[in-house]
């Protein structure tokens, strides 16, 4: 059971009939493995965080930099050049001290990777490229553990969710296939940093929602954000059967 200090630390959202007590444990009881730690990955593990959320496994071998405080706001001035993972640690170690954090401060890769993957119960990928993206919905599939995928650039953002569990959900690589080669970062294209809190913390939300048990989580939908004419989009995303991630001709297993 939750014991008293919880009790009133999560309070207002114990509150709501969609969380309740049973949804309260049930997020205590949860593991989330976070890969990037920075304009996404900060309000994703902040809010996680502070949500208690049991366990989370924060993944991110980058420094922080100076350009980076504009829009990651779970690192700051004191942490120039420190490692993410672990500047994160400290942030979070400090908002909530019941939750277990787990740092990986290093790339994740094939095997590291699947084993990262295979010890969570969700995945947040608030990565910057298309290379990492396209890794972690492999290993999520393989591992058939459900994916809050984000991403944002300049002003535009997007937020879907991948769920390997049921059979009707799309991967990653069905909405993208093989991508676009010269895509564009943000050190090239700029970012406007709330726009990542934004798509930080519907994808936090959407965290919530499957781990907790309510709602109805972006399953299959992938959110759009306009942020220069403050306008969301809805898109459904179908299944592709001859996907070679997620078809049955490669392996994938669907209950």
């Amino acid at each position: 059971m939750l014991d008293d200090q919880e009790l009133l630390r999560y309070s207002r959202q114990i509150l709501l009939p969609q969380v309740d007590i049973a949804g309260q444990l049930r997020l205590r009881q949860s593991r989330v493995l976070i890969v990037g730690l920075g304009g996404l990955g900060s309000p994703v593990a902040l809010y996680l965080a502070a949500a208690g959320v049991g366990e989370l496994h924060l993944a991110d071998f980058d420094e922080v930099d100076v350009s980076n405080l504009q829009r990651q706001v779970l690192h700051d001035s004191d942490a120039l050049g420190s490692s993410k993972a672990e500047s994160a640690r400290r942030r979070l170690g400090a908002l909530n001290p019941h939750v277990r954090l787990v740092v990986h401060d290093e790339r994740l890769e094939a095997e590291s990777l699947a084993q990262a993957v295979a010890a969570v119960d969700l995945v947040m990928d608030c990565t910057d490229n298309f290379a990492s993206r396209e890794a972690i919905n492999r290993a999520c599939v393989q591992a058939r553990r459900p994916l809050v995928s984000g991403a944002a650039i300049r002003l535009e953002g997007q937020v879907c969710v991948f769920d390997p569990r049921d059979a009707e959900s799309p991967c990653y690589h069905c909405l993208y296939g093989h991508g676009d080669e010269a895509e564009l970062t943000c050190s090239e294209a700029g970012v406007l940093g709330p726009l990542v809190g934004l798509v930080g913390s519907v994808q936090a939300l959407e965290a919530l929602k499957l781990l907790a048990g309510f709602g109805e989580p972006l399953r299959g939908r992938l959110l759009r954000i306009d942020a220069l004419s403050s306008r969301f989009r809805e898109l459904r995303v179908r299944r592709d059967p001859s996907c070679s991630v997620c078809g049955p001709a490669h392996g994938a297993v669907h209950e």
